[in-house]
């Protein structure tokens, strides 16, 4: 059986997105509120509500993670996830009203499909509305609508990505999940055997590493036109600074599956909730979201399909 990070418990997804534009955003709903820490490692990150999840600042609880597409533009949708909680009463009570705590994190879509298109507030209330716990849809929906990997030789070169999500269920109880939206510099390769399975091809059509683009030196890469943006989801009890923690160990699985990562021109942001209920160490919960993590991008490029011209993994299959 497959799980995705709706089997965490408290957690839910949502995803809206333009098919024509080529792009979308993605909410992880967590409407009574869950620890949650983050960890920033790419040099041209898109981000909101961030320095909020430092653990010396005051709020330890957001209601919801918003990842989109559109760059800079796309922060807009998270507006539409607060009007989404705030109709339906969810928030940090401030005593007069409710505030919704909504963090996000975006990535750079508009090299692809319709650049003047980009997630906004209400594509943000869409996905939220559309959050649920079934098994979350992967490849070209959501943030991953736009997403694409390879661009080491130049964006003609680039394989397209999309959404992937992944969960483990433990004997003890606890359950670790994950899910992100692939669009880096970088190739993908599989953990476990070392094979690229996304990257940037050459002029037959196969593909070629990152590394030796780069040597070359042939192409000058535009700042911000990347990023991977994921959150990591478990049941363990855990503080404000023990789930930023588990951000900064679970960045290991994008370490595992993209090379090059976390580079100039990549904005890589992981989000790490916690929902409660189960007692787990700290390094246990957050080698585990690694492990996860690095599933969930494999099966962002498995599960995309070619769009915008660009092939897909199941594409260079046939």
């Amino acid at each position: 059986m497959t799980y995705t990070i709706v089997d965490v418990p408290g957690i839910k997804v949502g995803h809206a997105q333009n098919e024509a534009a080529l792009t979308g955003c993605t909410v992880v709903l967590t409407e009574h509120g869950a620890v949650c820490g983050v960890d920033v490692r790419g040099s041209a990150p898109g981000t909101r509500e961030t320095d909020l999840l430092c653990p010396t600042n005051l709020v330890d609880r957001v209601h919801a993670i918003c990842l989109s597409g559109g760059s800079a533009y796309g922060l807009d949708a998270a507006s539409g996830v607060m009007k989404y909680l705030e109709e339906r009463g969810y928030g940090l009570d401030v005593g007069f009203e409710v505030v919704p705590i909504v963090p996000a994190a975006v990535l750079f879509d508009l090299a692809i499909g319709d650049p003047n298109v980009r997630p906004d507030a209400r594509m943000g209330y869409q996905a939220a509305a559309a959050a649920t716990t079934r098994a979350v849809k992967l490849g070209n929906v959501g943030a991953g609508c736009g997403a694409t990997v390879g661009k080491a030789g130049g964006f003609h070169r680039a394989m397209k990505s999309g959404l992937g999500s992944s969960a483990r269920k433990y004997p003890n109880g606890l359950i670790v999940g994950a899910i992100v939206a692939v669009n880096a510099v970088g190739e993908v390769r599989d953990p476990s055997t070392g094979k690229i399975l996304a990257g940037a091809l050459d002029d037959e059509g196969n593909i070629r590493e990152s590394t030796s683009w780069m040597l070359e030196q042939s192409f000058t890469l535009i700042p911000g036109t990347n990023t991977t943006i994921a959150v990591v989801a478990s049941n363990a009890t855990l503080t404000k600074t023990q789930v930023n923690k588990v951000a900064q160990m679970a960045h290991d699985g994008l370490a595992r599956s993209i090379y090059p990562v976390h580079t100039m021109y990549d904005g890589d942001t992981v989000f790490a909730l916690s929902t409660g209920g189960i007692e787990a160490p700290v390094d246990l919960v957050g080698a585990l979201s690694a492990e996860v993590l690095a599933e969930a991008v494999v099966r962002a490029v498995m599960e995309a399909e070619g769009a915008g011209g660009l092939p897909a993994y199941r594409d260079l299959l046939k």
